[in-house]
């Protein structure tokens, strides 16, 4: 019982093994939230499994002689996961921002990279007789590896990249029109998502440096270490997995999308080139004075436009060309406003700044403190304390 089968960086790998696949477990049994984006984050986590124990496989003793007794194929057999967990990746972001996210027929572009490898795989391993096989897996080191089979390699890894600038995009674009959609942003805010894309653009950077520095180190012999830099990223993984795990357990499960992937085309595209109706902006007004729907926190800009009989589009070009505002701005000035009214009432001198917030719209303490001291210059409690003097 004392030999040791693994060394420390083969448990990193088995740890971020172990966590994918429990995890990945554990979001098929959930019930509440988005059940699509449930079963592309278990598909991600599941193809992310396969990476390290293809490492595993191929480079640790252990795996390797008891890979071999079991079959051959198991070689290259979980290698496939590389052309897979990017774009898993890819399909989880976009079906957290857009409430009707369907895969379209297009979306299968970016598996004809898989398609293409098994092919290739085909002809230079699956119809090779088994004594072939193995004579394949004994020259099979890093020094030995055929040129064709690092473009592969570099390739592979640009393919990763390309999938996570996407994500990146896609998060960047949805960030910027937060503000034009939603009145609070602590429900919709997906920054943790976007840190978790530039750690994971990190990993897949790495990777092209590794099929780099293997370039370097034996077409032209110049040594780069290839291992430092594949044993950094194997660590990066497994603190990126923990963190996906705990921010995706945290502020996942409640959303369902957050709006429409393909709008369709209403009266506001002709609204467009013309100017804000002033019959529209009355009525807009007067339903914010009279109704106040701002005290709804979950207020959002297709609800409000709902209440208007107005399309979204053509309330969002009201909002940014009459009142020079975007929704945020917009829907936060009245709660501003009404926090002003219910703080100067000496009748609600004993409620608590708290409930003076919850009265007014807001749900976020720091969003109401930092609004209100922006459009005052001075705190809740210190406009209070003035007025009711």
């Amino acid at each position: 019982m004392k030999t040791v089968l693994f060394n420390t960086h083969d448990l990193v790998l088995l740890f971020t093994l172990y966590q994918c696949i429990l995890f990945g477990l554990c979001l098929l049994t959930f019930k509440k939230g988005n059940k699509l984006s449930h079963l592309l984050l278990a598909l991600f986590l599941f193809s992310y499994a396969a990476i390290p124990l293809d490492t595993l496989i191929n480079y640790g003793e252990a795996f390797r002689s008891y890979a071999l007794e079991v079959s051959v194929n198991l070689f290259y057999l979980f290698g496939y996961a590389y052309w897979l967990e990017a774009v898993f990746l890819l399909f989880y972001v976009r079906s957290l921002i857009y409430r009707d996210f369907r895969f379209k027929p297009q979306d299968l572009l970016f598996l004809l990279p898989l398609v293409l490898y098994f092919f290739y795989h085909l002809d230079t391993w699956y119809w090779l007789s088994d004594n072939e096989k193995m004579l394949q897996l004994q020259q099979n080191y890093a020094g030995n590896e055929a040129i064709s089979q690092r473009f592969i390699g570099l390739g592979r890894e640009c393919f990763r990249l390309f999938c996570a600038i996407l994500c990146f995009v896609e998060l960047r674009r949805y960030q910027s029109r937060l503000k034009d959609n939603f009145a609070n942003l602590e429900s919709v805010d997906l920054n943790w998502l976007a840190i978790l894309v530039i750690g994971f653009l990190f990993i897949r950077a790495d990777a092209i440096l590794v099929s780099l520095a293997l370039f370097s180190s034996f077409e032209f012999n110049h040594h780069i270490d290839y291992e430092l830099l594949g044993l950094i990223s194997n660590y990066t993984v497994l603190i990126l997995v923990s963190v996906l795990i705990f921010f995706s357990l945290r502020f996942q499960t409640g959303l369902s999308g957050i709006w429409q992937q393909q709008r369709t085309v209403d009266s506001g595209a002709k609204y467009e080139k013309q100017q804000p109706d002033e019959s529209s902006i009355a009525q807009i007004k007067a339903y914010m004075q009279q109704h106040k729907p701002f005290l709804n926190p979950l207020l959002t800009l297709d609800s409000l436009a709902s209440q208007l009989q107005l399309s979204p589009r053509v309330l969002s070009q009201i909002i940014n060309r009459h009142f020079e505002q975007n929704f945020f701005e917009f829907i936060n000035q009245y709660r501003i406003s009404e926090s002003q009214r219910l703080l100067s009432d000496a009748a609600l001198k004993h409620t608590t700044i708290i409930e003076i917030m919850d009265r007014s719209g807001f749900n976020s303490k720091a969003t109401f403190n930092t609004l209100f001291k922006k459009r005052l210059g001075k705190t809740p409690s210190q406009y209070r304390k003035q007025q009711l003097q």
